[in-house]
């Protein structure tokens, strides 16, 4: 059986990220056969479509690329006014202009972690509406949104949360199903 792949793209630049460490946690807790690799999206520079038309950056060349070669992609969104961060928005916008959109019909699954009580329910539903624009595959369930972020993470980074990192190896373990499925393997 081949490695299944998934890039997890953090919609946080910030060095001590709640949700860059909910994707480390999915790194720990992936089954055997899983690799998840963590992209870089702070270098990504703002779209700019006149940019785009002369040729993509290559920061967003090696973003495209990445989504493509993967089998599904896992988003950890902050929750920034209601809404996904400025620098994931951004990311999502060069990957989603043609040709060749790299999100076309790809699987994802989305995290959420925030200080707040809610978990960055709003920037996960959010980052679901923009998803059909690139007639994306959102897994429904199970929903990972970390809520009092600064309770269920050590000063290490580490996730402690034992109910959140049951939810984060579900959540990975149901993507490859789901990636399987609509890929015609069982």
């Amino acid at each position: 059986m081949s490695e299944f792949r998934i890039l997890a793209i953090s919609g946080s630049l910030r060095k001590g990220s709640y949700n860059t460490a909910s994707l480390r946690a999915a790194q720990e807790l992936a089954p055997p056969g899983v690799t998840i690799e963590i992209a870089e999206i702070g270098d990504i520079p703002l779209y700019n479509d006149d940019i785009r038309e002369k040729a993509y950056p290559e920061s967003v060349q090696r973003l495209r690329k990445q989504i493509a070669e993967s089998d599904a992609v896992l988003f950890a969104t902050p929750e920034y006014n209601y809404s996904v961060s400025a620098p994931l928005k951004n990311a999502f916008d060069w990957v989603s202009r043609p040709p060749n959109q790299p999100l076309m019909n790809k699987p994802v699954a989305i995290i959420s972690a925030s200080g707040g009580p809610i978990g960055g329910t709003r920037a996960q539903y959010h980052l679901r509406h923009m998803l059909v624009a690139t007639n994306s595959h959102p897994l429904n369930n199970p929903q990972v949104m970390i809520g009092n972020a600064a309770s269920k993470f050590g000063e290490d980074g580490k996730f402690n949360d034992e109910v959140g990192r049951e939810l984060i190896q579900q959540l990975i373990e149901a993507l490859v199903i789901w990636a399987n499925k609509l890929r015609g393997k069982s």
